[in-house]
């Protein structure tokens, strides 16, 4: 077993610091609270968990903030979450086991990060996080915002996840805020900052601006593969709020260039074939999701849906508008076995039920005019 610094950046997190503190509860040996500027009684509740609370200048960089919260760490060791994140029970018991068996050993665990759950707890959107590393001073975090650290030396990869569990909405504005002002001062945006600049582009509505900053950063080249094929996706998005169809259909198809075809990009494919009502060729492309490998190591944003549930239920519609009815049938109970209580599978059955009882009727109506 080694030692491990657990290291937080906050600011204004009163509502949610202790349930992520408590959360983590034994696994750490140091835990260092960076707050950049709170107003509330964040500094006051760090304080009930660890003496070494330290004040950090806010400068619209959050690289800056995490590698201070690292500098003052003294373990083998540093481990980061943000304040609205917890350790589920079982998840701390496997980041327990791990410190326990695996440290030392490895320069970098990489782990899951449920960045979104739904009503029921269950993950919609996954991806691979650096979340305990080395204290080297290789290892550092770059980026001002949607920071990270490149992996290297020996990496392992846990099942023991972080879950993000947000109580209210952050500013929405300060991502895109951060990333123009650094465009504006002159400075080149770093490859995965450029992404982001567009992905926050689209998401604020700004769709002809965002298809500018990802179509020159696809043209550059510079980019990570898994970046390049989320790029394609928020391009097509973009092309479609933008009343351009055919110009979104080529972006998804681009991302095929980079990798086989990922299950999020056959359901957007599926998609906006069912939009021209083509349920043939868009039965193919959510066929096509649900044959696709499911490979969170590899680092891209996994929507578990995209992977079971969600093909199936549109490939009912699919085969429903194709006069296939026991397709239709069949493709909703597969639905329903990744989803029990969906709403559309609950409606499906009740629909099938009532053209059953219809034709039945039907046939019973002719018969007895037959006679």
């Amino acid at each position: 077993m080694d030692t491990l610094s657990l290291c937080l950046i906050v600011r204004n997190e009163a509502e949610v610091l202790a349930r992520c503190l408590e959360s983590a509860a034994g696994l750490y040996d140091e835990l260092v609270v960076v707050d950049t500027g709170s107003e509330d009684e964040t500094r006051a509740i760090a304080r009930r968990f660890t003496g070494q609370v330290y004040d950090f200048p806010w400068r619209d960089d959050f690289s800056a903030a995490r590698n201070f919260s690292f500098d003052q760490a003294h373990m083998s060791y540093c481990m980061w979450l943000d304040a609205d994140d917890v350790l589920l029970p079982a998840d701390r018991a496997a980041f327990l086991e791990l410190k326990r068996d695996r440290l030392p050993g490895p320069d970098v665990v990489m782990a899951p990060y449920h960045a979104g759950v739904d009503e029921a707890g269950r993950p919609v959107l996954t991806y691979y996080r650096e979340r305990i590393l080395r204290r080297v001073p290789e290892l550092r975090w770059e980026g001002a915002v949607h920071e990270a650290v490149t992996p290297r030396g020996a990496i392992v990869y846990t099942q023991a996840a972080v879950t993000h569990r947000k109580e209210r909405p952050s500013d929405p504005e300060r991502n895109l805020r951060i990333l123009e002002h650094a465009a504006a001062s002159g400075r080149n945006l770093t490859p995965r900052e450029q992404f982001y600049y567009g992905r926050e582009l689209s998401a604020h509505g700004r769709y002809a601006e965002a298809v500018r900053v990802l179509e020159d950063f696809l043209t550059v080249g510079w980019g990570w593969k898994e970046n390049n094929i989320e790029a394609c996706r928020t391009l097509g998005a973009c092309y479609e709020a933008l009343g351009k169809p055919r110009h979104a259909l080529r972006a998804l198809l681009e991302s095929l260039a980079f990798d086989p075809p990922r299950a999020e990009v056959c359901c957007d494919l599926g998609r906006l074939w069912m939009e021209r009502s083509d349920y043939a060729q868009a039965a193919r492309w959510y066929e096509q999701a649900l044959d696709c490998p499911w490979d969170l190591r590899s680092g891209a944003f996994c929507i578990p849906d995209c992977h079971g549930f969600l093909p199936c239920i549109q490939l009912c519609v699919c085969a429903w508008n194709l006069g296939e009815r026991e397709r239709a049938v069949y493709w909703n109970e597969r639905a329903a076995a990744f989803r029990p209580d969906h709403p559309a599978c609950r409606q499906n059955r009740a629909f099938f039920a009532g053209e059953m009882d219809s034709s039945q009727e039907n046939a019973s109506k002719r018969e007895d005019s037959g006679k």
